[in-house]
């Protein structure tokens, strides 16, 4: 859990990863972290093996580099970051990619999904508890609940 405090306020946050199958929409691995934990350092975490592609927000730019996946065989469709979208000068180039974004964006929805089950339908939106492995167990009982 990563704390920070403003004025006499405290904050504990969290991140939870999870990988979902794009076909059937459930949860296959979950991974917390601690809320200053960059998302792309966990991305050989969600991976099962067996992935022909693999989709992620613009936080997992560059994973297809990283050493832990050098031997992933997936093609990754990562969403381009905003300034990159604007610096392309060419207006059919830009049009052309922000079609193409949008078609990746409609299957990361899948992945949204389970969060909008655990947020809205089990109304999980605070951390509960103060440690990381106890938040950790309740994300996982909602994630496994959240496939039924």
């Amino acid at each position: 859990m990563h704390q920070t405090k403003k004025g006499n306020q405290w904050y504990f946050g969290m991140k939870a990863h999870i990988g979902v199958d794009e076909f059937s929409g459930l949860v296959h691995h979950v991974h917390c972290t601690a809320a200053n934990v960059a998302d792309v350092t966990v991305t050989h975490a969600l991976l099962h093996g067996k992935e022909d592609s693999v989709f992620g927000d613009s936080g997992y730019t560059g994973a297809d580099k990283r050493q832990e996946l050098r031997d992933c065989q997936a093609a990754f469709f990562i969403a381009a970051r905003p300034s990159t979208m604007q610096a392309i000068g060419n207006t059919r180039e830009r049009t052309r990619e922000q079609r193409w974004e949008h078609v990746r964006a409609s299957v990361r929805a899948k992945v949204e999904h389970p969060f909008r089950v655990i947020k809205r339908q089990f109304g999980d939106t605070k951390v509960r508890y103060r440690g990381l492995a106890k938040n950790t167990a309740q994300v996982l009982t909602l994630f496994a609940l959240s496939n039924l």
